[in-house]
């Protein structure tokens, strides 16, 4: 899948989570602009590794902290 489709995915799957409404982009953090706590954040993440057959690891969400970073690490992972 390449990166349009995944993003695309990721955009459907953070929409419910994005309860502001804020305006999304590649530079959008997650904890200062969408303001997630670690519940948000691990809610999203599980459905991100059920949507798309992946693990992400802790060292590896300990480094993402923009939306850009994890729709690159969604298309690294998937290989």
């Amino acid at each position: 899948m390449d990166r349009a489709a995944t993003e695309a995915k990721i955009a459907a799957l953070l929409a419910p989570f994005n309860t502001k409404g804020i305006a999304v982009g590649d530079a959008t953090s997650f904890a200062g602009d969408l303001e997630f706590d670690s519940l948000t954040v691990m809610d999203f993440v599980a459905a991100i590794e059920d949507e798309f057959e992946i693990i992400i690891s802790m060292n590896q969400q300990a480094e993402i902290e923009t939306y850009g970073q994890l729709v690159d690490a969604v298309v690294k992972l998937q290989g």
